[in-house]
């Protein structure tokens, strides 16, 4: 499909950005993605094959039956938030989300801040999503062909980072091109991996009704009281994992110059998003639950030996010579992810090229595609050097990595939900919605992720932390995390003596909601 006539391919940014600080548009390819797309790649974008297999286990070493409990109470942070996020991108369709409205509430400083807290994320998701797709591709191949041995080869850091690279190639090259092709990838990626999904555990039901199932532990309402959780310290870290399942919904807003509807369609994306992740979720865990119970038996879910791949344990005893279908869930899951997730630092790193806070390279637009070849190439190129750098160093320093970025999560999304309260300020308690919307929802959900920012920097400390790893005595994610936060700050600084005007509010300025100058803040549909 080509994009209308009306929507011209420009690679610099808009000469009257500069001269006016408003809002405008980057030469992306307008009403290209509808609703039903943009729910689907946020889908994509969560991996929820991949996320849930990681984190169901480890969850439960900490709650128990409490999972239900716990994703309820991470659903939560994340719906305020996304409610913040909805209004923003109703008054402030751009690319940009975190990092231009950031900027347009707080200022130029707060707001590259934000951008580099959505960017330093994704980048790391990228290689770490690029690293599991590695693992799940010879995974599928032994259970193939019946060899273990071939499943053995991701051990071997010169094979791995081979594969692994060859994987970011497809992934980045699909990117590249229009989002018409993303979203034909992306229907039948996350459509396979959610049949399987759902699947799984109406299989999971059965095998408990029929009386075969491995430790059968009747469903109580308890599950899903999040106050009969033992301690707070496990209910905080439970939590925690909680918030890093939910994460990715809000590439559906970094679409918005690209959607139809530009003004209301990511916002109802990002919220159908999030509700179905979380129904989805809920019906796993008590399936797998119910069926498999939390002791530490063979296929019990406090089992530490099966706590890292959950899905991969039980899919021989729930789905017998149909398992292999559950490896494959996971792989077109990580793999869809992994080309759906281009999709926010791309157009992050479009954004702030285009206003003047990085170099204008990033501002280029493919006059063919109308996506960000420049920014999708950058994305590509650190992430994969990153993951190929961390695998040959430690697999426990790339595994702390993921673990580092729930505080970045809670960093730019708290960051997020601020500056919807902050620039809807004027229009708090002019009427119930707005006090609900723009106020009370994003304020609660800010405030939420900002104790677990501040919770995960000073647990962050102890040696013991994550994989254990550490350096003179302080814990390795801690460590991470400040260096992709300084490292933040330096670059910006470095950008703020080479750019300065962005940092003068001149290519993107400061506004409030109400205001009357603000009435041509929204880009045009």
């Amino acid at each position: 499909m080509t994009p209308p006539e009306t929507t011209p391919p420009r690679d610099v940014a808009h000469p009257e950005t500069t001269a006016t600080g408003a809002l405008s548009k980057k030469g992306l390819g307008a009403g290209t993605v509808g609703l039903v797309g943009a729910i689907v790649i946020g889908i994509s974008c969560i991996a929820p094959a991949y996320t849930l297999t990681g984190a169901l286990g480890p969850t439960v070493a900490e709650v128990g039956t409490h999972v239900p409990a716990i994703f309820l109470v991470g659903f939560i942070p994340m719906l305020l938030v996304a409610f913040g996020y909805r209004e923003l991108n109703s008054r402030m369709p751009d690319s940009g989300t975190s990092f231009t409205w950031a900027t347009r509430a707080f200022g130029p400083w707060v707001g590259w801040m934000a951008g580099w807290g959505l960017i330093a994320a994704t980048i790391v998701v990228l290689s770490n999503l690029a690293g599991i797709a590695v693992d799940f591709f010879y995974l599928m191949l032994s259970q193939i062909f019946q060899n273990p041995d071939i499943a053995g080869l991701t051990s071997n850091p010169f094979i791995n980072v081979i594969t692994c690279l060859a994987f970011m190639l497809g992934a980045t090259l699909i990117s590249y091109r229009d989002m018409q092709t993303t979203q034909k990838l992306q229907y039948v990626l996350v459509g396979f991996q959610l049949l399987v999904m759902v699947l799984f555990g109406i299989v999971a039901f059965a095998h408990v009704a029929g009386g075969d199932a491995f430790d059968a532990l009747p469903i109580s309402l308890d599950w899903f009281n999040p106050f009969a959780v033992g301690s707070f310290s496990a209910f905080a870290a439970g939590l925690s994992l909680s918030i890093f399942i939910f994460w990715g919904w809000d590439v559906t807003l970094t679409m918005s110059e690209e959607t139809k509807g530009s003004s209301s369609t990511p916002g109802k994306a990002a919220t159908a998003t999030v509700v179905i992740i979380v129904v989805l979720y809920l019906f796993l865990s008590v399936a797998l639950i119910n069926y498999a119970g939390v002791g530490d038996g063979e296929f019990g879910l406090g089992n530490e030996d099966i706590q890292g791949n959950v899905f991969f344990s039980l899919a021989g005893p729930i789905l017998g010579p149909l398992a292999i279908l559950v490896s494959i869930a996971v792989l077109s899951s990580s793999a869809a992810s992994l080309q759906s997730t281009f999709v926010s630092p791309a157009r992050t790193l479009l954004a702030m090229g285009h206003y003047g806070a990085l170099s204008p390279k990033f501002s280029k637009v493919h006059p063919k595609f109308f996506t960000p070849g420049y920014a999708t190439i950058v994305s590509s190129v650190v992430a994969s050097v990153f993951y190929a750098v961390m695998r040959f160093i430690s697999e426990d320093v790339l595994w702390d990595t993921i673990t580092t970025l729930g505080m970045m999560i809670c960093f730019y999304y708290g960051l997020t939900a601020f500056a919807c309260v902050w620039y809807f300020r004027k229009q708090w308690f002019s009427s119930a919605r707005n006090f609900f919307f723009q106020f009370f929802s994003p304020l609660v959900g800010g405030l939420i992720l900002g104790v677990l920012f501040f919770t995960t920097i000073i647990e962050s400390a102890n040696p013991d932390y994550g994989s254990g790893s550490n350096i003179g005595g302080v814990g390795l994610v801690f460590i991470l995390g400040m260096i992709i936060i300084v490292a933040g700050v330096v670059i910006m600084l470095i950008q703020a003596k080479l750019r300065p005007d962005f940092f003068r509010n001149k290519t993107l300025a400061r506004g409030i909601a109400g205001d009357a100058n603000e009435a041509d803040a929204a880009l045009p549909e």
